[in-house]
């Protein structure tokens, strides 16, 4: 197939000269370079139009003579993988296989390298993460885990960035603490003082690739395999997963309204919790709940992990002082993160730990990934010196409390048959279902709704045991306006799901 005069030229890539194949030693030369060539079209690796070098240049790279070169290009091109061009120069012609799927189908379909064997209960599916989904078109998004990316501050970041890679990237281009950039470790144990009254100077700080990184290199240093580790209930499962990986026996304890049941906690060695805002169910934990929490951890020798992930955002009073301010003997953890109030792609939490943990915690990250991307560490220093953090999550407060304040009232109008949680904090609300009006599959909701172009996420995938179903809707993707109209066709759904059987097709 010829190529067409006016189609756009792309030069082959670079890895086109070496052709990763040894040609030399007995044999065609010719004929290994026609098939390496040939091999890189139909598997994709070179596209329709990319200009291949010329015959010359590839012989000298090669070290062979260029009537090598040129025979193996006059059979492909008598092939039709290639076409020449007068003038122009020879390119590929064949439309082969994207993504090099030519490639990945000639290999065993199961593999021979795989995981070893999973420890108990651990999965390896993406399709446990109820977090990430496959991006597709949708009219209203409930969904829940991100802050609104048209609330970032753009052009105030992109300055920071700019600044410090024009002044200061001879520095940040070195090998750097594992720990974290001293001056942004700073920020955060002076930000979290103020607002969080979080008891912690930056020796105390450890700065980690989002806060999942935090809790695997807490599971690094203090677990071994066997030990029993709790979980709320429902809870968050990626956190739930990374435990079971390590081998640990993970027992998942139920919550109510106010939080997770310390009265039902067993012996264990962690326990992970979310007192401030917890997730999913969005309840507070109260003080007397925290104060024999406390005394639970003391007598089982126990470490605790408090996940403080979205409590930035607050449309009431003041939250309860956290765990980490009430703890007297250096067993609770304090974990943060920067994902909902700046952006998940920037992969910045942080670890606020008792000074027994800190060099293990230290080396661990070392022996992970070293330590974060410098530039980002000294670009959000610079915001947080500059007070430009504390403005922006002020601005952002405002919006989603208007968008807050909008689900409940238009939840309460307009999903009568489910009741909403009451949460004061955070970018999502969950409804459960109502007993008068009977349960509800928070599933087959969910991906009703989806086929209308709505984006939420049903209870029962953050759950292990038995409970009411019931939605999540996330307010941190929608403008405030769109929501009633999102809620009105998801009340479509919910009533189609409840009119049909269950296993029967919702229309």
């Amino acid at each position: 197939m010829p190529i067409d005069s006016d189609e756009a030229i792309r030069r082959a890539p670079e890895g086109i000269l070496e052709l990763h194949v040894a040609i030399g030693g007995r044999g065609d030369r010719a004929d290994r370079i026609y098939r390496q060539l040939r091999d890189a079209v139909v598997d994709g690796r070179l596209r329709r139009g990319e200009k291949l070098p010329a015959t010359r240049e590839l012989a000298e790279r090669l070290q062979v003579s260029r009537s090598t070169v040129a025979t193996a290009y006059e059979r492909l091109t008598a092939e039709g993988y290639l076409a020449a061009r007068v003038g122009a120069g020879t390119f590929v012609a064949y439309t082969g296989a994207p993504g090099g799927a030519g490639a990945a189908s000639r290999r065993s379909p199961s593999g021979a390298a795989v995981p070893g064997a999973a420890r108990p209960n651990a999965t390896w599916s993406d399709l446990d993460d109820p977090l990430w989904t496959e991006p597709r078109p949708i009219a209203y998004d409930f969904s829940i885990g991100a802050p609104d990316p048209a609330l970032f501050p753009l052009e105030t970041w992109r300055h920071y960035v700019t600044a410090e890679l024009r002044g200061g990237f001879a520095r940040s281009a070195l090998y750097a603490d594992p720990a974290g950039v001293e001056r942004l470790r700073e920020g955060i144990a002076r930000h979290l003082a103020l607002a969080r009254s979080v008891d912690a100077g930056p020796g105390d700080v450890l700065v980690t690739n989002g806060a999942q990184q935090a809790f695997d290199l807490l599971a690094r240093v203090l677990l071994t395999p066997g030990d029993t580790v709790v979980v709320e209930d429902p809870g968050y499962p990626p956190v739930r997963q990374l435990f079971e990986t390590t081998g640990a026996r993970v027992v998942p304890v139920p919550v109510d309204e106010f939080g997770l049941r310390v009265d039902l906690l067993p012996s264990a060695r962690l326990l992970y919790v979310t007192p401030s805002h917890q997730f999913p169910l969005g309840g507070v934990l109260p003080l007397e709940r925290r104060v024999a929490l406390l005394e639970w951890a003391a007598r089982n020798d126990a470490v605790v992990i408090e996940d403080d992930y979205d409590s930035e955002y607050r449309f009431g009073a003041r939250p309860l002082d956290p765990l980490q301010r009430l703890d007297a003997d250096g067993r609770v953890v304090y974990v943060g993160t920067f994902s909902k109030t700046m952006a998940p792609a920037l992969r910045l939490g942080f670890v606020v730990a008792p000074p027994s943990l800190l060099p293990a915690l230290r080396h661990a990250k070392r022996l992970s990934d070293w330590h974060n991307d410098v530039v980002t560490q000294r670009a959000m220093a610079r915001f947080l010196d500059s007070g430009g953090f504390a403005r922006h999550v002020r601005s952002a407060t405002r919006v989603y409390e208007q968008r807050h304040a909008e689900l409940v009232r238009a939840a309460g109008e307009l999903l009568p048959g489910l009741r909403l949680v009451p949460s004061v904090a955070g970018l999502h609300l969950a409804l459960l279902a109502d007993g008068a009006d009977g349960d509800i599959d928070g599933r087959r909701v969910a991906d009703r709704a989806a086929v209308a172009g709505v984006a939420v996420q049903p209870v029962s995938r953050f759950r292990v045991g038995a409970g009411p179903d019931g939605l999540l809707l996330g307010f941190g993707g929608i403008p405030v306006e769109q929501i009633p109209d999102g809620l009105r066709t998801l009340a479509q759904a919910v009533e189609r799901v409840r009119a049909s059987s269950p296993g029967e097709a919702v229309p």
